[in-house]
């Protein structure tokens, strides 16, 4: 039986039936400020603290710095971690992470097997397509990022912002290739702004349908209930299901 990896996200494992799928590559995307970033932080300290699984975290945009303070602010003490020789936060370029991946003598693949590395936070994704815009490349620069990974049976979880609803995964290359997709939303409900959770599909496992209500507090993200009632909820602004 494959062995499930939690998020450490109530509420989120419960959906996944004990969590992702080992070695699985997960697509986590949403607007600005809907807490992908802090989903993949609570992701990695939840492996380092819980599972003893060693984690990477490779950033293209936010200095690490920043991250350490963001982790504080809900108290994970990432810093800790580093020092003792759990976490590795690299912050690098598009082309420096490909070429490290291509390379079995790399400091990146050393660091890999050397620490033994578990789960990888890839944030964000999007900047992968600063090295192509050609659709083709580009599909062969995911596949390479995510083969590296999946060599060694490492769980990731790649980030991606998008403005919208995106509902047909197959007309998109990463989305297709990944095991798991997941959605994280503002939608308007009674005139006031809430956060919605979807999963997308996971390959070869069950999960849990609908969409949910989700809260950023301390100590991280909270999968809530399931919304009830509504119809158009991924437009933004659902209206009331009507009465048969």
């Amino acid at each position: 039986m494959t062995k499930r990896v939690r998020t450490g996200v109530a509420g989120l494992d419960e959906m996944l039936h004990g969590g992702f799928l080992e070695g699985s590559a997960v697509l986590v995307e949403g607007a600005a400020g809907t807490g992908k970033t802090t989903l993949g932080l609570q992701f990695l300290y939840t492996g380092i603290v819980e599972e003893r699984e060693p984690g990477l975290l490779i950033t293209f945009e936010e200095f690490p710095s920043l991250l350490l303070r963001d982790a504080r602010a809900h108290g994970w003490n990432l810093s800790a971690l580093e020092e003792a020789n759990k976490l590795r936060i690299l912050f690098t370029s598009p082309g420096i992470l490909l070429s490290s991946l291509q390379s079995p003598g790399s400091p990146l693949n050393d660091t890999i097997m050397r620490w033994g590395i578990r789960r990888v936070v890839l944030d964000s994704v999007d900047h992968l397509q600063r090295i192509s815009s050609d659709p083709v490349a580009l599909r062969e620069i995911y596949a390479t990022v995510l083969n590296a990974l999946k060599r060694e049976e490492i769980t990731a979880l790649l980030t991606r912002e998008v403005s919208g609803t995106r509902l047909r995964p197959q007309r998109d290359k990463l989305a297709y290739v990944v095991d798991a997709l997941l959605m994280m939303q503002y939608v308007e409900v009674n005139s006031a702004i809430e956060r919605a959770l979807l999963i997308l599909k996971t390959r070869g496992s069950a999960h849990a349908q609908g969409i949910h209500r989700y809260e950023i507090r301390r100590g991280g993200i909270a999968v809530t209930e399931r919304f009830e009632g509504l119809q158009g909820l991924l437009t933004g602004m659902p209206s009331r299901t009507p009465r048969r």
